[in-house]
């Protein structure tokens, strides 16, 4: 006989709803949109710039689709490729790795908003997973923990070349993780909360934008997150030229994917931070969450609150994609940094840099109060 006694009580009904809408919300977009639409992107924005047709060879019944049924053809090669270990491989860790690498880039996104809060039939929606109070830290400690997944998959491969890459991505990310922290603490100084939803409410007022209230903290920011995501001008972990594929070359089939899968995502992930911080997150310029709520008056008061979430969050995943496509366009643009240039960049002028720009938001702080 069924047992009542442990279901929710019914005012948590729609909390838990909520909750598990937003989940697969956010699963479906980085894992079933973005994870494999980027790998298209990546060869066909690089073929535009470098003047080449790009992806265009796979077809279903003659129609190529752009190159988009390359996503499948992709995807069912890593599914029947052989899964194969190097001989003295740790093959605990080998395994382990990329698991490490992937999901930090998947569960930080659970304190990022993309949209306000709505009232909706008296339940008030809010478009975040986990409204944390420290949630930029969250997402900090969460994304430093993929550098493990990078390090233990270069010692655990039992190649000279992945053990360099490993080591050289310890060393970038111990050197780029310490300044990106300090890059936003005039962010924090400025808005006054390390929630992120607070600072996107701040930011209603188009000249409330991080980008103007904080343009050096915004710079600084962008370069520790390129360095973070071991893309180019930043990716001497895996320069193919030096060191093969350096951490992951010994890996193949479902496990590579899973590498490749984990780059992408933290290039979503860098660009939804850098719009919650610095680009008014949900927010549209000129226009206030009453003022659009007015707009759809027509539709009912749920009805005006439906549309006006909806907007938001494509308001939200727009300018998302501008990031990526702006990250894409630095990757294929710049040359790879030397080592030294790299490690000289990070402690040497971002770190200071990052340092004077707290010390002149405090003064203005102190000035204009």
């Amino acid at each position: 006989m069924f047992d009542y006694t442990y279901l929710p009580e019914p005012s948590l009904v729609p909390y838990l709803i909520e909750m598990m809408a937003k989940i697969m919300f956010i699963f479906t977009m980085n894992v079933g949109v973005f994870a494999p639409v980027l790998g298209w992107v990546e060869r066909k924005q690089s073929a535009l710039m470098q003047d080449r047709i790009g992806a265009n060879r796979a077809d279903v019944f003659g129609f190529t689709l752009f190159g988009l049924v390359h996503i499948a053809t992709d995807a069912l090669k890593l599914l029947v490729k052989e899964d194969f270990i190097p001989r003295g491989a740790d093959r605990t860790l080998h395994y382990l790795a990329p698991f490490i690498a992937l999901v930090p880039a998947l569960i930080a996104f659970a304190v990022i908003p993309f949209g306000g809060q709505y009232d909706l039939w008296g339940h008030k929606a809010n478009m975040v997973i986990a409204d944390l109070d420290v949630g930029i830290l969250y997402v900090f400690a969460v994304a430093s923990l993929a550098t493990y997944g990078s390090v233990i998959a270069g010692w655990a491969s039992n190649n000279n070349w992945s053990l360099l890459g490993g080591i050289r991505v310890g060393a970038q990310m111990l050197s780029y993780e310490v300044a990106m922290g300090l890059t936003l603490v005039g962010v924090f100084m400025v808005y006054g909360s390390l929630r992120l939803t607070d600072i996107g409410v701040a930011q209603e007022n188009f000249f409330h934008w991080g980008i103007f209230l904080q343009p050096v903290g915004f710079i600084l920011f962008i370069t520790c997150a390129l360095a973070e995501n071991k893309r180019t001008p930043f990716d001497v972990p895996e320069a193919e030229s030096e060191l093969v594929a350096g951490y992951f070359t010994e890996y193949s089939g479902l496990k590579f994917a899973m590498f490749w899968m984990a780059e992408f995502l933290e290039m979503v992930t860098i660009s939804a931070v850098l719009v919650a911080l610095f680009f008014g997150g949900w927010q549209i310029p000129f226009v206030t969450h009453a003022g659009l709520a007015g707009f759809f008056g027509f539709l009912g008061p749920n009805g005006a609150q439906v549309a006006t979430m909806l907007v938001h969050v494509g308001v939200f995943w727009m300018k998302v994609l501008v990031w990526i496509f702006i990250l894409m366009l630095i990757r294929w643009s710049l040359p790879r940094f030397r080592y030294d240039q790299l490690m000289n960049l990070g402690w040497k002028i971002i770190l200071p840099l990052a340092l004077a720009n707290i010390l002149v938001t405090g003064a203005i702080m102190l000035l204009v109060k």
